[in-house]
This record gives structure tokens, C-alpha cells and sequence, in this order.
């Protein structure tokens, strides 16, 4: 097994770069059901400006990435931990409902699947 600083294909990236710069623009007036997932979660509306800055990076990384070797990868990679994490914390306040299963694990299975559709030779 290898890694591909480039990747390829390259359509998996893009469909995850559309999703994470939605995600992005939406994180500036969030809708009801993003902000009932954060307060869920019980993420301080203080920091919520953390997550538009690490959703808005992973778009520049992934647009970057596109033509420097590695940073596709590592912004794909850090996108699967950013989900972990928010895996974590719905599991911890057990925060299950349907936007759980649906947008946290979705994104999660999504990105990983990228990463390793995108960047992991058999």
C-alpha cells in the first residue's frame, strides 16, 4: 500500500470540496438545523466562529491541493478527524438524533471514503 500526494481521481475531492465550501458559507448564518446540531453538542456560540475558520481553510487547502503534492491529503485527512471529533462529541452529551446519523456520520464515512478512494494505492 502506498499514498498519493496527488489525488486521483480527482472527482471525489471536488465533490468534497463543493460540500465543505456549502458547509462553509452556511456556517456564517447557520441555519436552524446547524445551529440545533452545535447547541446539541453544546458548542458555546463563542466558538462557533472556529468551525467557519477550520471549514473555510479546508476549502483552501483542498483547492491547493489540487496542485501541490501532500495538501489534499493532509486537509482530507484532517477533515476525517475534525468528524471524529464531532463524532465524539454527539456521542458524549448523546446527542443521536437523525442530523447525527445523517450529516456527522455521512461527512465522516464521505471523507474518509475520499481518502482513501482518492489517496491510498492497494
Amino acid at each position: 500500500m502506498t499514498l498519493s500526494e496527488l489525488p486521483s481521481p480527482i472527482w471525489p475531492v471536488v465533490v468534497l470540496l463543493a460540500i465543505q465550501a456549502g458547509d462553509a458559507a452556511m456556517m456564517l448564518r447557520p441555519p436552524r438545523f446547524i445551529a440545533d446540531c452545535l447547541e446539541g453538542v453544546r458548542l458555546p456560540r463563542d466558538w462557533w466562529w472556529a468551525l467557519t475558520t477550520a471549514k473555510a481553510a479546508s476549502v483552501v487547502g483542498l483547492v491547493v491541493g489540487f496542485w501541490v503534492p501532500g495538501v489534499a491529503m493532509t486537509t482530507t485527512a484532517a477533515i476525517v478527524v475534525y468528524f471524529l471529533a464531532a463524532t465524539a462529541a454527539h456521542i458524549r452529551v448523546r446527542a443521536l438524533s437523525s442530523t447525527f446519523w445523517v450529516n456527522c456520520l455521512g461527512m465522516l464515512l464521505l471523507s474518509l471514503g475520499v481518502l482513501v478512494g482518492s489517496f491510498v494505492r492497494l
